[in-house]
C-alpha cells in the first residue's frame, strides 16, 4: 500500500509558484508533466463524476462476464507482464475471442 502525502505535493514551493491558493489557470496553454496534473484527480476537487463511472465500470464488466463466452485467440498463455506508465498498462495488449451466449439475444434484442 502506498500512502501519499497529497497535502504537501499540491503545496510545495519548489515546484509551485504561490502553492497555498488554487490557481488552475496556471496549466493554460502550458504543456504540464503528468506528475504535476495530480490536483485534479485528489481532495475536494477530483472528478465529481468518479463515484458513477466506478458503479457503471463494474456493471459494465459483470455484463461482458455474463453476457460472453471468453476464449484466448491463440494456444500461448496470456502475457501478464506489465508495461510502463502510471496506470500500469499491458506489456503485450490482450487479444479475446468472444461469443453472446444462448440467452443473450432474449435479454439485449436487437433493433436497428
Amino acid at each position: 500500500m502506498l500512502l501519499v502525502n497529497a497535502w504537501e505535493i499540491h503545496r510545495d514551493p519548489k515546484v509551485w509558484d504561490d502553492a497555498t491558493s488554487f490557481k488552475p489557470e496556471r496549466f493554460e496553454g502550458v504543456k504540464v508533466e503528468p506528475s504535476k496534473l495530480m490536483p485534479f484527480g485528489i481532495g475536494r476537487r477530483s472528478c465529481p463524476g468518479a463515484g458513477l463511472a466506478q458503479r457503471v465500470v463494474g456493471v459494465a464488466l459483470g455484463s461482458l462476464i455474463q453476457c460472453f463466452e471468453w476464449e484466448r485467440v491463440g494456444p500461448e498463455e496470456v502475457d501478464l507482464t506489465e508495461g510502463v506508465g502510471l496506470t500500469m498498462p499491458k506489456a503485450v495488449p490482450l487479444e479475446a475471442r468472444c461469443k453472446a451466449r444462448d440467452f443473450v439475444p432474449n435479454v439485449l434484442p436487437n433493433e436497428a
